[in-house]
C-alpha cells in the first residue's frame, strides 16, 4: 500500500510539475490564458487570447520536433480567438501555473508580427524576433541558479516589456521555458512553448528581422545540448540573438522576470500581500470561476499601497500538519520516509486528497486570484 501510494503521490508531483501559462497581465488588464487540461475537453472553450494546444498531458517538445510546427506555440497549437491590447513599452506578466525546482533552464520570450488578423495567421509564417532572455545566473553551486529559479520565486510568473520603438500592428508574443535537467543526451532539453495575441499600440518604426519558428534551435545547439550537472564557465543562450531595441538587462547574466507582489505562492486559502497604486482589472475568467482583485503593473511604485487577494492553492505533495515541502518541486520530498510515518487513516486521507487534486477542474494560478 505504501509503495502505491508513493507512486501516485510522486506521479502527481510530476503531473503538476509541468505547468502552462494560464493567463497574463497586459497593461494592467488580466486576461485568462488557455487551460489546457480543461478547455481540451470541451466542445466549446472560451475564447482567449492564449493558443489552443493539445499537450493535454502538460508535456514539450524536444530536438527531435524542433522541425515541426509543434515548436512554434506546442502541439498542434492553433492561434488565440482575440487579443490583449498593449502599448509599446508596456509590461506583459505572463503567469505560469507552477514550475518544478528541478527543472533548471532558460526563460526566452520572442515576437512575431502576424500582418493581419493574428487569430486567423498561419502560425508556419511566423517570423519570431527575440525581446527578452535570461539563462544561467550563479553556477557557484551546481546545478546552478536559473531563470527558472527566478521565475518560481516570481510567484511562477515573467514580466516582459513590450519593445518601445517596434511599429504598432497585431503580435502573436512567443514565451518558452526549456528544461535542461536531462539535457546532457541529445534530444534531452525539453521546451514549453507559449503563445498568445497582443495587439501592441503608439511606438515606432521598427520592423525587427525575425525567423521561423521551425528553424529556432538544433538539437546540437550548444544551450541545448548541454549538461548542467558539472561546473559551467558561461552558458549560451539558445535561439538568434537579442533584438537589438529589447528592453535592457535581458541577457544571461539577470533574470529577466520582475517580481510580484507576493515572492512565493500562497499555501493558505487566502492571502494579503503588497502591491503597487496601479490596479488589474479581470477581463475573463477561468473554468467558470470569478476573479476579483487589485494586481500590480510592473514599474509602479509600490510605497504605501496594498491590495488583497484570494486564491486557492494547488497542493504539490501529500497533506501533513508540521512539514513543509517545496512547491511544484517534482520528487523534492522523501516519500518513503513521510509515506512510512503516515497512519493508515492519514495514509488513505493523502491519497485521495492527491486523486482530488488531480481530477479538479480548479487548479488556478496564484496570481489568478480566483474567489
Amino acid at each position: 500500500m505504501s509503495k502505491i501510494a508513493g507512486l501516485l503521490l510522486s506521479s502527481a508531483a510530476m503531473v503538476a510539475g509541468h505547468g502552462y501559462v494560464s493567463g497574463a497581465v497586459v497593461d494592467g488588464t488580466y486576461y485568462g490564458g488557455y487551460l489546457v487540461n480543461s478547455y481540451s475537453y470541451m466542445d466549446k472553450s472560451p475564447e482567449t487570447i492564449g493558443w489552443a494546444e493539445k499537450a493535454t498531458d502538460l508535456g514539450f517538445i524536444d530536438g527531435s520536433g524542433y522541425s515541426s510546427p509543434d515548436i512554434i506555440c506546442h502541439k498542434e497549437a492553433t492561434p488565440g480567438a482575440i487579443s490583449a491590447e498593449v502599448k509599446a513599452g508596456g509590461k506583459v506578466e505572463l503567469q505560469w501555473t507552477e514550475w518544478p525546482e528541478s527543472h533548471h533552464g532558460p526563460v526566452i520570450t520572442y515576437m512575431a508580427n502576424c500582418n493581419g488578423d493574428c487569430s486567423k495567421v498561419d502560425k508556419t509564417t511566423l517570423k519570431f524576433f527575440k525581446i527578452a532572455e535570461a539563462g544561467l545566473i550563479d553556477d557557484s553551486n551546481v546545478p546552478g541558479k536559473w531563470a527558472t529559479d527566478d521565475l518560481i520565486a516570481n510567484n511562477n510568473s515573467a514580466t516582459v516589456t513590450i519593445p518601445s520603438a517596434i511599429a504598432a500592428g497585431n503580435y502573436v508574443l512567443r514565451h518558452e521555458i526549456i528544461g535542461l535537467h536531462s539535457a546532457g543526451e541529445e534530444n534531452g532539453a525539453q521546451n514549453y512553448p507559449q503563445c498568445l495575441n497582443l495587439k501592441v499600440t503608439g511606438g515606432g518604426s521598427d520592423a525587427p528581422d525575425g525567423v521561423l519558428g521551425t528553424t529556432l534551435y538544433k538539437a546540437t545547439d550548444p544551450g541545448i545540448k548541454i549538461s548542467i550537472y558539472t561546473s559551467l564557465d558561461s552558458y549560451k543562450i539558445p535561439g538568434p540573438a537579442l533584438y537589438t531595441g529589447a528592453a535592457s538587462g535581458s541577457s544571461s547574466g539577470s533574470a529577466t522576470t520582475t517580481a510580484p507582489a507576493t515572492t512565493a505562492a500562497p499555501t493558505a486559502a487566502s492571502t494579503t500581500a503588497s502591491a503597487p497604486a496601479d490596479s488589474v482589472s479581470i477581463t475573463s475568467t477561468a473554468s467558470g470561476q470569478s476573479a476579483q482583485s487589485t494586481s500590480p503593473v510592473s514599474g509602479g511604485d509600490d510605497s504605501g499601497s496594498s491590495a488583497s487577494a484570494s486564491a486557492t492553492a494547488a497542493p504539490t505533495t501529500a497533506p501533513s500538519s508540521g512539514s513543509s515541502s517545496s512547491s511544484g518541486s517534482s520528487g523534492s520530498g522523501d516519500y518513503s520516509s513521510y509515506l512510512s510515518s503516515l497512519s493508515a487513516e492519514k495514509l488513505l486521507e493523502a491519497i485521495r486528497s492527491t486523486l482530488k487534486w488531480l481530477v479538479s477542474d480548479s487548479k488556478v494560478h496564484a496570481r489568478a486570484l480566483a474567489h
